[in-house]
């Protein structure tokens, strides 16, 4: 496996698993992986459905970090395990978000937008009484607002995570629909030295393409990006490192030589 690194987990720290972390661990450890990094969920001011309890996806960090450092501990030799974070960015949170980005000292942050203009793409209400490409490029510009005013993250997970939810999810789907707008987001993350994420999660929800799609990483390379994280958004141990060889082959197809690990918030660049 060229890749050894899974640079996007959650555990039952996140409130969207339940899975022990430890059972993450063991997993990785049986792959064959060297690092494992964590990213458990910390969204400030997520809607959410009634049945849901209000801050379920807020992180209970200090709980977190003590679990982390006691498996570091136990598995020590066997598996190198990483601190990192995936923030849920929205413009009118900058502050709390960027203030807590510093007060632990996190190996590795991703940036996600799970939440757009107050609404969750997750929902099918996100996608009712307009086109599908209509919404598809308000959530792009939502992202487009957040790399611009955020600083506090290492890469953009999931770039086009919006697809995995909407009526049709990648069947009409294309970076060349949207190249206007996701030129402008390609350009700014170069601009502030972040990186992309390569997320292979979509595969197992009916996507065709990884996120981003294989269009938007040849294009992010063609513009002079290098820093690109791969990670499986695994919530159950059966997903751990899932897709990986087809995301290594991607990667190589896209002009990439090397793929990203963060610690202590420094990239890693290891060949693929």
């Amino acid at each position: 496996m060229p890749i050894t690194a899974d640079c996007h987990l959650h555990s039952s720290h996140s409130g969207d698993s339940n899975t022990p972390m430890e059972e993450m661990v063991l997993r990785g450890i049986e792959l064959g992986l060297d690092t494992m990094c964590f990213t458990e969920h910390h969204d400030i001011d997520l809607p959410v459905s009634p049945e849901e309890p209000e801050n379920i996806f807020c992180l209970n960090t200090d709980a977190y970090l003590y679990d982390l450092a006691t498996l570091k501990e136990k598995y020590e030799g066997k598996i190198r395990l990483l601190f990192g974070v995936e923030l849920g960015l929205q413009p009118q949170i900058l502050r709390p978000v960027s203030v807590y980005a510093k007060s632990y000292e996190f190996d590795f942050i991703i940036g996600s937008s799970h939440v757009c203009h107050g609404r969750d793409p997750y929902y099918p209400d996100f996608y009712e009484g307009r086109s599908e490409e209509a919404a598809y490029r308000e959530y792009f510009e939502s992202v487009l607002e957040n790399v611009k005013k955020y600083s506090c993250y290492d890469v953009y997970g999931h770039l086009d995570y919006v697809v995995r939810y909407g009526p049709n999810r990648d069947r009409d789907y294309s970076y060349e629909k949207y190249r206007d707008i996701l030129d402008e987001i390609l350009r700014t993350l170069i601009a502030k030295e972040k990186g992309l994420e390569v997320n292979t999660g979509g595969l197992d929800k009916g996507l065709k393409d990884l996120h981003p799609c294989t269009d938007i990483l040849k294009r992010y390379r063609e513009l002079g990006g290098e820093i690109v994280t791969v990670g499986s958004d695994a919530h159950a141990p059966g997903n751990v490192a899932e897709h990986f060889d087809r995301a290594a082959k991607v990667l190589q197809e896209c002009g990439f030589r090397y793929y990203t690990v963060f610690e202590k918030r420094i990239a890693e660049f290891r060949r693929l």
